[in-house]
């Protein structure tokens, strides 16, 4: 399925691309507030339903101005995966153009987004045991010695993959098990893009490093007064396999250990803090590596820059 630009030159849909913090939401929520569109979540952590408050989802005040989709619709036992995503993207797409709403599609993982724009590999679904076993046999491997098991089944996908980048790794072996091909060979016959990005109004959001800092640190504040805290211990009583995704969201690893006794909850927020900010600067490292050609701009900006660019048709 592929959509093409909506009649009369405007953009067949919106997207806000930012580091976390960057005042993604806020953004998208204006634009859909201008324009009758619905608010579609482009990130991969708040598609989980067990953590709102501590993956930043908007809040029930702001998803009740205007339509939001993409949200929480996730179990956290739940293996979802980028390709996963593409076809929850590919039906809100669908039901927001039967409805005359523009998508205006908001998140911080760029792979989502790529998926969307530049198409992804159509790799069959990896059954569980394969899964399991694949898994199971890393369990007592170091980072080292399960990139170098990869170079002897599939060389082409370990070339490519860190050492350290443990999930891909799996990710990689998983499907050389599973399907016989390799990962590298199915991402070369890739589906073709959804969405055409020069029919969409684009952005990526841009904050100075210490501003991004300071608001990073005062949301994570602002997280743990609002439930942060009950939300993973309600996560860590469901005793979830270790390698859940969602078990990874920022913070909620240093939390568990807090709520474990193996740091006081201070060291645990600094951690947290910390953890995310890391990850801001791998996303904005993402966006202008991966995503060069999209306008950038400030949050104070974005507005004003995404409804020039609807006025003229694209981004």
């Amino acid at each position: 399925m592929a959509f093409s630009k909506l009649e009369g030159g405007k953009p067949l849909a919106v997207l806000i691309a930012g580091p976390t913090a960057s005042g993604k939401s806020a953004l998208a929520l204006a634009v859909a507030e201008r324009t009758g569109g619905i608010v579609l979540n482009a990130d991969s952590m708040q598609v989980y339903g067990d953590l709102w408050v501590l993956t930043a989802r908007p809040t029930v005040a702001e998803m009740a101005q205007v339509p939001h989709g993409l949200y929480g619709h996730v179990d956290a036992d739940t293996d979802y995966s980028v390709g996963r995503w593409l076809e929850d993207a590919k039906r809100a797409l669908a039901e927001a153009e039967a409805a005359g709403r523009l998508p205006v599609f908001v998140g911080g993982t760029g792979l989502y987004f790529r998926a969307l724009t530049q198409g992804l590999a159509e790799i069959p679904a990896i059954p569980e045991a394969v899964r399991a076993e694949v898994r199971g046999a890393a369990e007592a491997l170091d980072s080292a010695a399960l990139h170098a098991r990869l170079a002897t089944v599939d060389p082409a996908s370990a070339e490519r993959l860190k050492v350290n980048d443990r999930q891909r790794v799996l990710r990689a072996l998983e499907v050389i098990h599973a399907t016989g091909r390799s990962l590298t060979d199915w991402q070369k016959d890739a589906q073709p893009p959804v969405l055409d990005a020069a029919a969409c109004a684009k952005i990526v959001l841009e904050v100075d490093r210490e501003t991004l800092r300071q608001r990073i640190d005062a949301r994570f504040e602002a997280m743990m007064a609002a439930g942060a805290l009950e939300e993973v211990r309600a996560l860590a009583a469901r005793n979830l396999a270790p390698d859940r995704t969602v078990l990874k969201a920022h913070g909620a690893p240093a939390l568990t250990r807090y709520l474990k006794g193996e740091m006081s909850l201070a060291e645990a927020i600094a951690e947290g803090q910390g953890d995310t900010r890391r990850y801001a600067k791998r996303q904005a490292t993402f966006f202008r590596h991966q995503m060069p050609d999209w306008p950038k701009a400030t949050p104070d900006e974005g507005l004003d820059v995404l409804m020039k660019s609807m006025e003229g048709g694209g981004g």
